[in-house]
């Protein structure tokens, strides 16, 4: 089919439908496939010839077939209508069921603890989803980076023109080790974490002041500590109380498993500390993937269950 200047002009809604004429072999089964009427149809083949100047369809009252030039142009352009009905059906409206790959950020602490089961639950309902975290506490630009939706722990969130679901406050408590406690012993009052080993987050010279709480609606006591060990990561603090380094003022939804499999233990439990809150946020309400509103749906049911089965005792 020799190539015309015209050619470059082709409407590719016009080709789409010629390749539909060419794979159903008529005029009215292509319309029906495509939604419109025969006439449609037919005016679309119409444009096409009149554009490259050869006839494209052989067309008889048994049959519908393409001439010697419709097949070249059938077999130059199927492959590309092809992927772009492809590219089209993997777009996910939200009444369709979640899939594609699905771009996450999260505090690595979170993931590695409260989140991990919650990830491998939601991997198993929605095996069409594949999950891909970028684990860190730097607050990243969705929209810039291509991130789905973030899991957020702050004191306030910068970025208003996020869509923001606040799942709910993270309280802080007192852990340490079986080890550590049967070489130490407990503190049983809140000077006595002073003369403790303690494990500190993000202290100026290992020193930290710890605002611990009593009874709902008590002030906070400032209880100074310097600690043997510190880091930046509630992740390392964690590893680090229950290795026997000593006592850490940890949040409870990242200890909730070890608490209950006897790695950590609680001490002074009638004291806790205000910790973050924890947010899921991302881009726009507008048109949100199905994968992002079932995830979003998932991780909110699941801390609710948490909170609930916590406030239970």
């Amino acid at each position: 089919m020799p190539y015309t200047a015209a050619m470059a002009e082709l409407s590719l809604d016009d080709l789409a439908v010629f390749v539909r004429v060419v794979e159903r072999g008529g005029f009215a089964s292509a319309a029906r496939e495509l939604g419109v009427p025969t006439s449609n149809v037919s005016r679309a083949i119409a444009r096409l010839e009149s554009q490259s100047g050869v006839r494209l369809i052989h067309r008889t009252t048994r049959a519908v077939k393409p001439t010697t030039d419709g097949r070249e142009l059938f077999a130059s352009v199927a492959p590309a209508v092809s992927s772009v009905r492809s590219a089209a059906r993997a777009l996910e409206p939200s009444t369709r069921k979640p899939k594609g790959r699905l771009r996450v950020t999260a505090p690595n602490d979170i993931c590695a603890t409260f989140l991990a089961d919650t990830i491998v639950a939601f991997a198993e309902r929605y095996p069409q989803v594949t999950l891909d975290f970028t684990l860190g506490n730097q607050h990243t630009n969705l929209i810039d980076e291509g991130f789905d939706i973030a899991v957020r722990a702050t004191a306030r969130l910068g970025d208003s023109s996020l869509v923001v679901r606040k799942l709910g406050e993270l309280s802080h408590g007192l852990y340490a080790s079986p080890s550590y406690l049967s070489k130490q012993g407990a503190p049983v009052a809140l000077a006595d974490l002073q003369q403790h080993q303690c494990v500190v987050f993000r202290a100026t010279e290992l020193v930290r002041a710890w605002a611990l709480r009593g009874a709902a609606g008590a002030a906070a006591v400032n209880v100074t500590v310097r600690g043997r060990i510190g880091g930046d990561d509630f992740s390392f603090v964690r590893a680090m109380v229950i290795a026997g380094g000593g006592i850490g003022l940890l949040p409870h939804i990242n200890c909730a498993a070890d608490e209950a499999s006897g790695r950590l233990v609680r001490v002074l439990p009638g004291f806790h500390a205000r910790g973050a809150t924890l947010y899921l946020v991302y881009p726009s309400t507008k048109q949100v993937p199905a994968r992002v509103t079932a995830f979003r749906d998932f991780v909110t049911e699941a801390f609710v269950a948490w909170s609930t089965r916590r406030q239970n005792g």
